[in-house]
């Protein structure tokens, strides 16, 4: 088991696990990728990249750190998808429990699969789960296992609406399972068919986000097993992120596919910053208290 370097290099006084209001959990697990291995070292590259951030964010003018961060020991139970599956449901599972925001940080993509039953056990009747990535996750099973990487939204489909944004790449196989009502690809957006406005419509009141680092544009983002070109950028992300949290109540996320290269250290600080990010948006941007209340219109 690594030994866990704490998000952030926080005071000691914003890390302790009994008054944290977040928890992240990092779950180094790369059994199942299929073309760059290394993901299991991605949890690690990010936390050790986190203690590099300043920690106010100018754009929400706060300090989301005081909230409390607690960085909880890994979730390690062996090469099985479907152990490990069942293990991090089971630790998401108590942190929720205890009244805390949670986020997985992987590892590769179908660490998120028991991060998403966790919270649509907690959300039963009002949940989306919002994915950004280049590809479609949609596939039944894959080399055998219901719970590879690339069958995440398939398992989550079973569990709650999904909306996927920035997606590029699928297999023809996928194609059925395509919801065409909510799904973004990353060329409509590109192009201006599509927008925030758009995506966020789609949501429910309670939403779940899964960040697949390959949604980004391999130009910022190389570091992940599968890049594809034509991804997302930087701000375009975060205008997405900030709407989101505005209109909606984020009640969780997962960032997965941090695939570290030795040589080149900027994507594991974008990943860190990203986290950083969107805790920001959720809990310190004057999105919290007094946020925009939810539209009163249902997702179409």
């Amino acid at each position: 088991m690594m030994k866990t370097t704490p998000f952030g290099a926080l005071p000691p006084e914003y890390c302790r696990a009994d008054t944290a209001k977040i928890v992240v959990v990092p779950v180094p697990y790369d059994e199942t990728s299929t073309w760059m291995k290394g993901a299991d070292k991605g949890p690690q590259a990010l936390l050790r990249a986190s203690a590099n951030m300043e920690l106010y964010d100018i754009e929400t003018d706060s300090q989301v750190y005081e909230e409390g961060i607690f960085t909880d020991d890994p979730v390690d139970d062996g090469p099985s998808p479907d152990r490990m599956v069942r293990a991090v449901e089971q630790r998401v599972s108590r942190h929720l429990a205890n009244g805390k925001f949670t986020v997985v940080v992987g590892g590769e993509h179908s660490v998120s699969i028991g991060a998403i039953q966790a919270h649509a056990r907690k959300y039963p009747a009002s949940m989306t789960v919002l994915q950004l990535d280049a590809h479609a996750d949609l596939r039944a099973e894959y080399e055998g296992s219901r719970y590879n990487h690339a069958c995440v939204m398939a398992r989550a489909r079973e569990l709650c609406r999904v909306v996927q944004v920035g997606i590029r790449s699928m297999d023809i196989s996928e194609k059925p399972a395509l919801d065409p009502q909510r799904v973004f690809f990353a060329q409509a957006l590109h192009e201006g068919v599509a927008g925030v406005e758009d995506i966020v419509g789609r949501l429910t009141d309670s939403v779940y986000i899964t960040i697949d680092l390959d949604v980004f544009d391999p130009s910022i983002m190389p570091a992940t097993g599968t890049p594809e070109p034509g991804g997302l950028l930087w701000y375009d992300v975060l205008a997405l992120l900030k709407a989101v949290c505005r209109r909606r109540t984020v009640v969780g996320f997962d960032l997965v596919e941090l695939c570290p290269v030795e040589t080149n250290w900027g994507p594991d600080f974008l990943a860190a910053k990203l986290l950083y990010k969107l805790l920001s948006y959720r809990f310190r941007g004057g999105y919290e208290e007094g946020r925009d209340s939810p539209r009163a219109d249902r997702p179409h």
